[in-house]
């Protein structure tokens, strides 16, 4: 009966403190903490100068063949720059830069539908889009909501031209 007893109350101060117990101070209490993505966390202890930047453009200032074999575009359409997915979409984008850079990706944004960029005239997009290119300038993923870096790296890691690249990084010395 007292072993019963004994592991019973080592059980119970194991689960730690009561739900009712008071949250930690340096979290305050109207703003729960939540937890970071692996991007954030890597980001984190990086300072802001040393963090590299993603490089993003207008879709009025590049061609799609300006980034043929060179570069991976994203391009994130909206039809106002003020789009709420718009804005979450390219807030994911610059928090978590270096998966992007690491696979060659460039941003292209176009929130002007009246302007006719070439982006829209070969992409065709209705609302809130985001298109992946691979480097030989297909189109490999759509997407009418907004994706986080992580996913989009991982799409990118199943492109055969990423996995070239992969593989030949292995290869050579």
């Amino acid at each position: 009966m007292k072993l019963k007893f004994l592991i019973f109350v080592m059980a119970l101060a194991a689960m730690g403190p009561a739900r009712d117990a008071p949250p930690p101070r340096d979290v305050p209490a109207a703003e729960p903490a939540r937890p970071m993505s692996p991007e954030e966390m890597g980001n984190a202890d990086e300072p802001e100068a040393e963090r590299p930047e993603l490089s993003v453009h207008e879709a009025t200032e590049v061609s799609p063949e300006d980034f043929k074999w060179t570069s991976r575009p994203v391009v994130v359409f909206a039809d106002t720059p003020n789009d709420p997915a718009f804005i979450e979409q390219m807030r994911a984008l610059e928090n978590a830069p270096r998966m992007l850079i690491e696979r060659d990706v460039v941003v292209v944004t176009d929130t002007e539908p009246q302007s006719g960029s070439d982006w829209r005239r070969r992409l065709h997009p209705r609302g809130f889009s985001l298109v992946v290119l691979d480097k030989d300038g297909q189109v490999k993923l759509r997407k009418p909501l907004p994706w986080d870096v992580r996913e989009i790296s991982r799409a990118i890691d199943k492109f055969p031209l990423r996995r070239q690249e992969i593989g030949r990084a292995r290869v050579v010395p």
